[in-house]
């Protein structure tokens, strides 16, 4: 449906799939370049959130009447989506989260928690997201864990050397970035699992940014767990998806108590319910599991071959122009990248960057992007990030690199 006769991609019709991008800031054409922050929703993700408001709204899985059967149908119906999407063997493998922050919390805390002890080892890496820090700080805090860190190579690749002198007897998890959000680094992610495997460790792998950018297969990966965001994906916020190898979310306890993760409850004592209800307690975001589907749908429409063409070409674009800008340093320049382009100009903040950028209608991310520990790598306060989605154009790249001109004209 986005697509010429020659099998590529027809950007202009995707855009008319995206009712925001027709805008203008500043009394410029809107480019929206802070993909990797949150990517923007197509009308069909739209429409599948306001259908169901306004036909078939009612509570899941507690219902005899008719409402509540549907709603339940479709909510399963999205999970069944999702497991194709990230080809899970079981549907009971996938679990919805608020996101993939939650995602590596209900691991960490339904997972690592009771069976670590002192002495043992929780590894991640430098270019981690705070999501996949801070919570294995917490476990290690709770347990007596030691956290690991592979340290990251000037160009912000792994440093593959020293990631296996630190997997040992002692690692029990590994958990790693699928994508870097800052820098736009792959990691190898199938060899790294095996390694981590070999040494007897479970592999979880923060998937935020490669869903929207890259085909995903667990099994293939061979990864334990897998976390991802519908709204890095063209779906909304407030809902994500943990994948777990059904025998380990079969001997995880609940991380949440409440309604629906029971199976029978008395004073006594509660039984509860089997993966993947025992961990959704609550009313789950129905509208959200179904927006997510519906992007799923659309992306897989689209073409995921397609999406990667399209955006390998605005990277590549992007980076030849923007290395021309005198005083323009791109940080993170990995031998594979997803279309994530982070840099800083010499002598102006981030900031302000982002500032002139925004009033020339260029929307980009600012700052240490959750990564703190990563720009005390590279000793930066902060970069500025353009990150690219395929609905983004040539045209809105030559509009970022004017606008960097006129920011280095006003701050320089």
């Amino acid at each position: 449906m986005q697509r010429d006769e020659a099998g590529a991609l027809d950007v202009e019709r995707v855009r008319e799939d995206f009712p925001i991008l027709a805008q203008q800031i500043h009394g410029r054409p809107l480019a929206y370049l802070d993909n990797a922050a949150s990517s923007q929703r197509p009308r069909a993700v739209i429409d599948a959130i306001a259908h169901y408001y306004s036909h078939d709204h009612a509570n899941v899985h507690r219902g005899v009447h008719t409402l509540s059967q549907r709603a339940t149908e479709a909510y399963e119906h999205a999970r069944r989506q999702v497991r194709e999407f990230v080809n899970a063997e079981h549907d009971t493998e996938i679990v919805f989260t608020r996101g993939t922050t939650e995602a590596i919390n209900l691991v960490a805390q339904s997972w690592a928690r009771p069976r670590l002890k002192p002495g043992d080892e929780i590894l991640i890496s430098w270019m981690e997201h705070h999501s996949n820090i801070v919570p294995w700080q917490f476990v290690c805090e709770q347990t007596g864990a030691t956290l690991r860190v592979t340290p990251v190579t000037d160009v912000g690749e792994l440093d593959l050397d020293a990631f296996e002198r630190l997997l040992g007897p002692r690692t029990r998890i590994v958990a790693l970035g699928h994508v870097s959000n800052a820098l736009g680094t792959i990691n190898p992610v199938a060899a790294l699992t095996a390694k981590a495997h070999a040494a007897g460790a479970l592999v979880l792998l923060d998937g935020a940014q490669a869903a929207p950018h890259l085909a995903i297969d667990v099994r293939t990966i061979g990864c334990d767990f897998y976390a991802l965001s519908s709204h890095k994906m063209y779906g909304p916020t407030g809902i994500g998806v943990l994948y777990g190898r059904r025998a380990l979310l079969e001997a995880m306890p609940p991380w949440q108590g409440g309604g629906e993760m029971i199976r029978a409850v008395s004073f006594s004592g509660t039984t509860y319910a089997p993966p993947p209800a025992r961990f959704e307690a609550g009313t789950p975001h129905i509208a959200g599991a179904l927006g997510l589907g519906a992007a799923i749908t659309y992306v897989q429409g689209v073409g995921l071959d397609r999406i990667a063409r399209t955006e390998h070409d605005l990277l590549v674009h992007a980076t030849e122009r923007v290395s021309a800008i005198p005083g323009l340093r791109i940080v993170g320049t990995a031998r594979e990248k997803a279309a994530v382009l982070a840099f800083v100009l010499e002598g102006i903040h981030p900031h302000d960057v982002g500032t002139v950028l925004d009033h020339h209608g260029v929307a980009v991310r600012t700052g240490h992007h959750c990564a703190m520990p990563l720009m005390e790598r590279y000793g930066l306060p902060a970069t500025t990030r353009a990150s690219f989605a395929f609905y983004n154009t040539r045209a809105e790249v030559d509009q970022l690199v004017g606008a960097l001109h006129a920011a280095r004209e006003v701050l320089g």
